[in-house]
């Protein structure tokens, strides 16, 4: 169990380094316009590399799921024992915490890397409302998120079956959480994972702490619909 509960922390923590890393160092670089910055493309694109790889080195280990809301759909699923969904999300909430003291630690080494807590998207916050970067709702942050993570646990059980094709599960599986940041990075920021949400926040400021709750509520909620629509469906 340690070895397992040690690759989730670091794969979580490769999550959020790899993801929310490009987010705060990287999306921006030199300036809107400026060619070199990685932008929203970039940054989707970095969070799916980051899952797809996390997934090949340590998935063997522990299985991969580097999110409590993956955990939770996995036991809802009937593919993971209720005693570990929360040993698996204190080490992964701690993965996260720890990348996003990395990252900060990063940023405050250039006077070029300017963090605006009050603006929306803060240092990789997620947010809904004034927090969220294209200004949506509550209703609408809700329903992105619960959806995306549904989604997004239906293609995590259907590529990890025992007869899709061997080998490929975390390349299905790092291309579907680049989509759903596609989709989701003008609504919420993207969560579709607590844990990461919970790490970001912690250094984010009074108000992406305020609206947590909902990027815990709205992925575990997610996580257990697809996990429950998978379970139904498979034959």
């Amino acid at each position: 169990m340690i070895k397992r509960l040690s690759a989730e922390f670091i794969g979580t923590f490769w999550l959020v380094l790899g993801g929310c890393g490009s987010a705060v160092l990287a999306a921006h670089f030199g300036g809107d316009g400026n060619p070199l910055g990685i932008g929203l493309l970039g940054v989707s694109l970095a969070f799916g590399l980051t899952v797809l790889t996390g997934a090949y080195a340590l998935g063997h280990i522990s299985g991969g799921h580097f999110n409590p809301a993956v955990s939770v759909g996995l036991f809802a699923a009937g593919r993971f024992p209720a005693r570990d969904v929360l040993p698996y999300a204190v080490v992964q909430v701690l993965g996260a915490i720890a990348a996003a003291w990395v990252i900060q630690r990063i940023a405050t080494g250039s006077a070029q890397v300017v963090i605006d807590l009050n603006a929306p998207g803060a240092f990789a916050s997620n947010g809904y409302g004034a927090l969220s970067p294209g200004g949506f709702d509550m209703a609408s942050a809700m329903l992105c998120e619960v959806v995306l993570t549904a989604m997004f646990l239906i293609v995590i059980l259907g590529a990890t079956d025992g007869r899709a094709p061997a080998g490929f599960a975390p390349i299905a599986i790092g291309l579907a959480l680049t989509l759903i940041h596609l989709i989701s990075i003008p609504v919420t920021n993207t969560s579709v994972n607590p844990a990461r949400s919970t790490g970001m926040a912690l250094f984010a400021g009074s108000g992406a702490m305020s609206q947590l709750w909902l990027f815990w509520l709205a992925p575990i909620a997610g996580g257990v619909l697809g996990g429950l629509v998978h379970r139904g469906i498979k034959s």
